[in-house]
């Protein structure tokens, strides 16, 4: 069973932020799932929402940005005083890079919102040599991201994040596994991925017995936010 801290130890501190990502890291994770957005400077930041409206208070698109703008919009925390921002993906590899298993990038580009992120995002983690290529697992919900991504990198480690399982979908982009909400779970859904030598990954997660139960279900691993529950 692997265990992905979900966006950093997110229950602890605000999410896909520096912070939560060493407090994942000191709590003993070695998996990770992140969510990526293009700035307008070709940067790549880690984030969950297009706005900034739910997490800073400010109606801004994280597109209109620039990364030197990103510490001009401190983040909402709720677990103590320190300022908090939105942090590049450089700043969270490099954070997550002692013992790391795996990092899950999920590729925000609904409607391909963000036209050449695949590119920018393979071109930014070959080029930076922060993390071995091979550590690195891609995901996102828009399904013709992931063709694109297939189309640029024939190595790259795909997971097809699905509301909607299809197996097919899967197989075309010779993807290692299916992403999906845990609620949507079923024996059989992990019988046809196992079949067809896939791995099925869960979210979100966050009680030792669910994952229990789903892990004798036939679920590979996990997304949680309790990070320290299950290391």
């Amino acid at each position: 069973m692997i265990y992905f801290a979900h966006r950093g130890a997110s229950a602890q501190a605000v999410q896909n932020t520096v912070n939560a990502f060493d407090l994942a890291r000191r709590n003993g994770a070695t998996c990770y799932e992140l969510d990526v957005h293009l700035l307008r400077d070709g940067s790549l930041a880690v984030h969950h929402d297009y706005s900034l409206l739910s997490t800073a208070g400010t109606d801004v698109l994280l597109k209109n940005l620039a990364s030197e703008d990103l510490n001009n919009y401190p983040l909402i925390n709720r677990f103590g005083d320190e300022q908090v921002f939105v942090p590049t993906l450089e700043e969270i590899l490099l954070t997550i890079l002692p013992k790391l298993e795996l990092v899950n990038i999920e590729i925000k580009n609904d409607d391909n919102r963000y036209p050449g992120i695949e590119h920018v995002l393979l071109d930014t983690l070959q080029s930076s040599g922060l993390v071995d290529f091979k550590k690195i697992l891609f995901s996102s919900f828009d399904y013709d991201t992931l063709v694109r991504l297939r189309h640029l990198n024939k190595n790259a480690r795909i997971g097809l994040l699905t509301r909607s399982f299809d197996v097919s979908k899967a197989l075309s982009l010779k993807a290692e596994s299916v992403h999906m909400n845990q609620k949507r779970f079923s024996a059989d859904i992990a019988r046809i991925c196992h079949e067809n030598q896939l791995k099925l990954y869960l979210y979100t997660v966050n009680e030792p017995a669910d994952a229990q139960r789903l892990e004798q279900a036939g679920a590979d691993g996990i997304f949680t936010d309790q990070i320290d529950l299950f290391i």
